[in-house]
């Protein structure tokens, strides 16, 4: 990824240049070149690199399956073109087709590392699975037919492709070419039918010889098509249309499926009507009558035991009637039908079984099921058929993902402790197997720092994910829910109304991993803190608080009172509020007695709480209705576990709560905030009538103004995600905005609050969404019993700076250019009485601000690293100088800000709207990355895009995935190590034994030379504009090139593939061959018999 490398230079250039003239125009910055001088930084342009590292995550929109029964690995192709490989749990494998095209089947070729699939635009193509990051060999484009079944042969290198005229192809695998041989449909069925038959559904050949070929066409005829001899042996008519079909494995029955619910299974040689007729599913009729007509089964296997009766394995096929009623796998095995519910529609199944070998006793053990949204793995070995527990994380989306974190190098303990709590949680009744998909081998760990994910949902529960080295697994589930009373009935909802549905969805998630104190925010206005304990504690009351957070503003100075939004609620005249309350659905039945007010969105339980070990209520807070207005949602949040405070805002305003004595210290609008000297001119600049707060839904509060219907819509709805289109200017000041400034940063600190100040003290930073950082100084009474006696002293002391765009992310640096984290107090187990108690409340750990040598002013003592929608500032402390400035975008907006650490520095890294990846070197703002990466498709992306230390960062790739991705050099490079290897050399098993008397009369497997037929001399060659051949990048110049360690491995592969091919002789060959063995085994036999006859014993 050397190419960024001068775009790179360039941008560094460009910017270097605008911030040094930007530098030299403003009377703020006096000495930046000094000050870069003073602080020396590490970190260049060749830190950074940016790749994809994995993707966790159920594979979203799935639509084939495919298993290989030696190697152990499964496949997934998705509708947008993806395919996740999956091994043992650790081991799997994300590849995208460039295309996009919906992947419509894959055909693994057993034990050879290689895997095709077929493509909704009529192309195969053939992945080579032998390195690490698996790559595309050759393509075949079918211009002329549409592709619609494939089938290879075990041991094959022919493939044959049906195609929706009912024609057969077949393809050479090694050349990924043509054959001249074709099976056209017409000469397929009887010359009598006047109906073309429709599609090919099904290709396979007889188990017990290869020479033979059923072909299953959608209008219900089969035909059974003798290689050799190129005519229908026999063809089997049937009312019904075909779904699927397979065989026995002794080659004399098949069975098929059809779209009136029915099984018929067929003897090979009597085609006039089938040996039995089942319908699963259909109400036993008397009298001889045609059971009614069920649902399509969509699919049939047919697989065959030693010890007792075969598997019929189905999907779908209930009866009309039961309407509502989940979709079935049906498991028939003798007598006993077993009727599996599923929780999603299945897309298709397989059944898992001991042996490659079509022509042997299948020996079931397994059918993994895929779902629409969920991967089920049935053990067909245990009674009652339980699923096995599934290792890998494929329940991301368990319930929409609503907002994520990421915390690279965390404390070494948290991992351990937040499994043993979650490890209660796991549910019982899996099968005692182990999971039987565990092919492939696990990567090498380079990274040994802890990571973990942070999941918030749209049902309230939050999830943690232990991350670490590139893998990804459930740790602990908290439900938030909880905690409230839940409406009994669909019509009982009077609490609910900000949104119809998902009223406990999380939006923002602040978490102290050192102190473990957990806070959340709801999109109902509210926000609850947690406290972690490995105790298990009774609740009897939920500590509650509610805060009425008022937004008041007169338009003194507005110059026409046309402009003016109207109040369209008449009960809202006194309240002077610059935005109209919304009508909401299902406030309407409260305001019949007049308007809603100090009623919180959702009601807490009155009744006692059991808490289990993990993450326990500490507090609720609430914001409640002011005078028929709905609370504003709220946009920023941040707590202090050496405080013990909480802060929140919106575009109402900001409240402060001390969470240790459960007292509101602060509620402020975001205007009173400013105190006397309020810089902006709030009055409204256009004759629009009505007007939405910012920040509805699950939304960046940065999206502006909501179209009105979505103000009551869930946060996870569609309208969200679908686009993200947006007028933007250069500056973010839309009218709404200008009239609610809504509170879009919140930072704990011990820093500088005045100019004069000569130590530092604790504070809080506000950023708003006008580009204002405001101050909040913090009196905090002394440690141990005094901290719950006196009260917390707040006082707003006033604007610091201002920047164009919203304020998104706050830090702090020393005199050294090192980070300053946050105060925080080291966790401690609350709920056990200690002797050593009193002692531990008193030790609070602060970060100690660095004394200042005598060379050094006192102004200099730290640097706020401030980053909005628009620009980047460096700030000196107490001075208030801007040393360092720089604007990191013109045309679009930031949508991330993260000060992270890497490489033993530290530098700010941005997502743009625009879809670039962007990082600053600290404190100079050097422009170090600038990568065009992503291009803003929908919200969900802005949503969950997060950066954190070492390099690391990840979003929503999809509803149900996430993608990891790294801006490091360093991980870049040792990342095709940290890969697992999905292939590993495993012999292929014994083919079944034929015996003596099956040898001898016959009856075994026949046999047969594809390459007589199929080759080149045999057939002759394809038509050209068929198909077109396409050669892919993953050819083994891309191999030698590539950094797998592993050279040539594709070349090898051609050599096993050729060695196959050599190995299915024509029979006259073969005999022949066994006659030469046989002579010179005589031969040899003779020799050694003259040789021995003079030895004696003692001398062999």
């Amino acid at each position: 990824m050397r190419k960024f490398n001068i775009r790179k230079v360039l941008d560094g250039l460009t910017a270097g240049s605008s911030s040094s003239s930007s530098a030299s125009s403003s009377s703020q910055q006096p000495q930046p070149a000094t000050r870069e001088n003073d602080i020396p930084e590490t970190l260049q342009s060749e830190h950074f690199q940016l790749c994809k590292t994995v993707r966790h995550g159920f594979p979203y929109q799935p639509s084939a399956l495919a298993f290989d029964p030696v190697q152990k690995i499964l496949a997934i192709g998705t509708q947008t073109g993806a395919l996740r490989l999956f091994g043992r749990p650790g081991v799997e494998c994300y590849c995208q087709h460039d295309s996009g095209a919906a992947v419509i089947q894959l055909q693994f070729l057993i034990n050879e590392g290689a895997l095709v699939s077929a493509l909704a635009d009529d192309t195969l193509h053939l992945w080579n699975l032998r390195q690490k990051r698996p790559a595309i060999l050759h393509s075949l484009k079918f211009n002329r037919e549409r592709i619609t079944f494939c089938h290879l042969p075990f041991q094959s290198k022919w493939l044959y492709v049906g195609t929706e005229r009912g024609n057969i192809h077949i393809v050479n695998v090694e050349s990924f070419s043509l054959s001249g041989y074709v099976i056209m449909w017409n000469k397929a069925i009887e010359l009598s039918s006047k109906s073309h038959p429709g599609p090919v559904v099904h290709i396979s050949d007889n188990p017990m010889d290869e020479g033979k070929l059923l072909m299953g066409f959608e209008s219900g005829t089969v035909v059974l098509w003798d290689l050799k001899s190129k005519k229908a042996e026999y063809r089997y008519t049937h009312d019904e249309a075909i779904h699927s079909v397979a065989w026995h494995h002794e080659g004399k029955q098949f069975i098929c499926s059809h779209s009136d619910g029915t099984l018929t299974i067929w003897n090979v040689r009597n085609p006039t009507k089938p040996l039995q007729t089942i319908t699963p599913h259909g109400k036993q009729v008397k009298d001889g009558k045609k059971p009614e007509p069920c649902k399509p089964i969509l699919k049939v296997e047919y697989k065959t035991t030693r010890a007792g009766e075969p598997f019929i394995i189905l999907s779908g096929g209930l009866s009309y009637d039961t309407v509502g009623r989940r979709p079935c796998l049906t498991v028939m095995h003798g007598k006993s039908t077993a009727v599996l519910e599923m929780d999603y529609s299945i897309v298709d199944f397989l059944t898992l079984c001991e042996t490659p070998y079509p022509n042997d006793f299948q020996e079931p053990y397994a059918v993994v099921v895929l779902l629409e949204k969920d991967l089920v793995l049935i053990d067909l070995a245990q009674n009652g058929y339980p699923i096995f527990e599934n290792p890998y994380p494929l329940s991301i989306h368990e319930s929409p993902v609503t907002c994520c974190e990421y915390f690279a190098d965390c404390p070494v303990d948290l991992i351990p402790v937040l499994y043993s709590v979650g490890a209660r949680q796991k549910r019982q009744g899996y099968s005692k197997k182990e999971w039987p998909i565990n092919g492939g081998n696990w990567g090498l760990v380079t990274q040994s720092y802890p990571e973990i994910i942070i999941t918030g949902h749209a049902d309230g529960s939050i999830k943690f994910w232990d991350a670490s080295a590139i893998t990804l697994q459930v740790l602990y589930k908290l439900k938030t829910a909880k905690v409230f009373e839940k409406s009994r009935n669909k019509d009982d909802k009077p609490s609910t109304d900000i949104v119809d549905e998902d009223p406990y969805a999380i939006q923002i998630i602040s978490w102290c991993a050192e102190s473990r104190m957990l806070c959340i925010a709801g999109v109902s206005a509210h926000v609850i803190v947690y406290r972690f304990s490995k105790q298990e504690i009774n609740t009897e009351v939920i500590p509650m608080l509610e805060v009425r957070l008022l937004y008041e503003i007169n338009y003194i100075e507005s110059p026409d009172p046309e402009q003016l939004p109207p109040l369209p609620t008449p009960g809202t005249g006194s309240n002077p509020q610059s935005i109209a309350p919304q009508s909401h659905p299902s406030t309407s039945s409260s305001s019949s007695d007049g308007l809603r007010d100090n009623v919180p969105c959702l009601k807490v339980k009155n009744s006692p709480l059991k808490q289990s070990p993990g993450y326990q209520v500490e507090l609720v807070i609430q914001l409640v209705w002011v005078s028929g207005e709905p609370p504003q949602q709220i946009t920023s949040l941040a707590i202090n576990s050496a405080y013990g405070l909480v802060v929140f805002g919106n575009c109402n305003g900001i409240a402060l709560v001390d969470y240790l004595q459960k007292t509101t210290l602060l509620n402020l609008g975001t205007v009173e905030l400013y105190g006397s000297n309020d810089p902006y001119r709030r009055e409204p600049r256009s004759p629009r009538k009505s007007r939405q707060p910012s920040g509805a839904g699950l939304c960046d509060i940065n999206e502006g103004t909501t179209v009105q219907e979505d103000r009551c819509k869930s946060p996870t709805s569609d309208v969200k995600d679908n686009s993200f289109s947006r007028s933007r200017s250069s500056s973010v000041t839309s009218i709404d905005k200008e009239s609610r400034e809504a509170i879009s940063a919140l930072h704990f600190c011990e820093t500088f609050t005045r100019k004069a100040d000569t130590t530092p003290s604790p504070c809080l930073w506000v950023g708003t969404t006008l580009g204002t950082v405001l101050v909040i100084a913090l009196n905090l009474p002394p440690g141990g019993e005094q901290r719950l006696l006196q009260p917390v002293i707040v006082s707003p002391s006033g604007t610091i700076l201002r920047l164009k765009g919203a304020i998104l992310r706050m830090a702090f640096l020393d005199t050294t250019g090192s980070l300053v984290p946050p105060a925080y107090e080291p966790w401690r187990e609350q709920n056990v009485p200690e002797d050593k108690d009193e002692k531990d409340k008193l030790k609070k750990r602060r970060p100690v601000s660095v004394s200042p040598s005598s060379s050094q002013e006192i102004s200099e003592n730290q640097y706020a690293v401030i980053c909005s929608e628009k620009q980047a500032k460096v700030i000196s402390l107490p001075s208030q100088n801007c040393t360092y400035k720089q604007n990191i975008t013109e045309t679009s907006f930031v949508l991330r800000g993260d000060i992270v650490a890497l490489s033993n520095s530290i530098c700010l890294a941005c997502f743009c709207a625009n879809g670039h990846i962007m990082t600053f070197s600290l404190p100079s703002l050097r422009p170090l990355l600038d990568v065009y990466y992503l291009p803003l498709t929908n919200m969900r992306i802005a949503r969950t895009f997060c950066f954190t230390n070492n390099g690391q960062a990840l979003y929503l790739v999809s509803p149900t995935e996430i993608q990891r991705i790294t801006y490091s050099q360093e991980t870049c490079e040792n990342l095709q190590e940290m890969l697992g290897e999905l292939f590993t050399p495993v012999e292929t098993p014994e083919a079944p034994n034929r015996g003596f008397f099956k040898g001898l009369f016959g009856g075994g497997a026949q046999s047969l030379d594809r390459e007589e037929l199929f080759g080149e001399s045999a057939a002759g060659k394809a038509s050209r504009s068929l198909a077109q051949h396409i050669p892919g990048p993953g050819g083994i110049e891309g191999v030698k090139g590539a950094a797998s360690g592993i050279v040539c491995e594709l070349a090898r592969a051609r050599i096993a593939l050729d060695e196959r091919g050599q190995k299915l002789g024509e029979l006259e060959e073969r005999t022949a061959a066994m006659l030469a063995s046989a002579d010179s085994f005589s031969k040899h036999a003779h020799e050694m018999m003259l040789k021995c006859k003079d030895k004696k014993w003692y001398q062999f």
